[in-house]
Parts: structure tokens; sequence; C-alpha cells
């Protein structure tokens, strides 16, 4: 599938999916749970691929952007239950980092 999907577009094929083939959504802190385990497996991944620990066997086979995806879906699922619009908090988010942070990462000896 080649086709740029919009954050918009993403809530709304998650809604879908959760309401006709999921049955429901999860409740809130279950999905919290959800996340934090699925941030645990891609921070294994990172650990052991691009850290100093040593990959096994089994952790060869997994694939990051699966398990980058399970974060996002969770993520996704948490915002469309709580009523947040992604698209619309990342705007608010990035506004707030370029007022924010407009010098302070250039001003940061330790990124020289």
């Amino acid at each position: 599938m080649n086709k740029e999907l919009t954050l918009k577009e993403a809530q709304t094929m998650v809604d879908h999916w959760i309401k006709t083939v999921g049955v429901r959504y999860f409740n809130e802190l279950t999905n919290m749970a959800q996340l934090t385990e699925e941030v645990g497996e891609v921070a294994r991944i990172i650990a052991r691929r691009y850290g100093e620990q040593s990959e096994k066997p089994s952790d060869m086979e997994k694939d990051l952007g699966d398990e980058l995806a399970d974060v996002l879906w969770v993520l996704i699922c948490l915002a469309n239950q709580t009523g947040v619009d992604l698209t619309e908090a990342l705007y608010k988010n990035m506004e707030k980092k370029n007022i924010r942070d407009k010098d302070r990462h250039r001003q940061n000896e330790k990124l020289q």
C-alpha cells in the first residue's frame, strides 16, 4: 500500500476497525498499559540492534517498523477514545516547540 495517510484518516481507519472487528475499545487504562508494553518492545529492539546489548536470534526476527506501528496504533486508540484530534494536537505541539525551543538546541553545546 503506497497511499499516503493523514493522521485524520489513520484515526478514522483505526476507529472503523475497532468498531467492526475489535468489537470495542479497551478502556483507557488498559490501552495505557498496552502502549507501555509496545514501547517496551521497541526499546528492546533499539537496545539490542543499535545499542550495546547483543541481539538474540529471536530478536533478529523482530520488525522495528511493525513494532513502531503497534505503538502508533495504541496511541491512535487513546486519542480516539479521549476525543483528541491528532492533527490539531501535532500542529499545536509544533507551534509550542517553535516558540519554546527556537534557539534552545542551537545553543546546547552538547549538540555541537
